[in-house]
């Protein structure tokens, strides 16, 4: 699997398109099991610049600026995380997924993890009882 470096991960983390050889990361960057995670560090990463600006150029007392920084931010990353799955949708799309890809691959990845659970906590009990005996 090809990963960008960071110079083009940063331009996919302000929105950028990839070249096709990262698809299979994209997949794994929007399916992966840190998903929510990677989502939440690249919404912050867009948010920094206009927070930035707010905290430079705004032309109030310093108090005032940090306060109007956290309100609007703390909105926006709000925004950010409600849309959190069409976001990664779009793009997977982007790179080439059908639409929906990324709810099917994290749905049969859970479904194998339950399942491997399952599996193991009947090989404990099945454990016990034969210990029982």
């Amino acid at each position: 699997m090809n990963r960008p470096d960071p110079l083009r991960w940063l331009w996919y983390a302000l929105g950028g398109g990839l070249a096709p050889r990262f698809n299979e990361w994209v997949l794994h960057d929007t399916t992966g099991s840190t998903w929510v995670v990677r989502h939440v560090a690249r919404s912050l990463v867009q948010l920094s610049i206009p927070i930035a600006a707010v905290l430079l150029f705004l032309p109030a007392p310093l108090g005032l600026r940090v306060l109007t920084a956290l309100a609007a931010g703390g909105s926006a990353m709000m925004y950010m995380i409600v849309h959190t799955l069409a976001t990664t949708d779009r793009r997977l799309i982007r790179a080439g997924y059908p639409g929906g890809s990324g709810e099917k691959v994290r749905g049969e990845r859970a479904t194998a993890a339950q399942r491997t659970s399952n599996a193991d906590r009947r090989e404990r009990i099945a454990a016990r009882r034969h210990r029982r005996r």
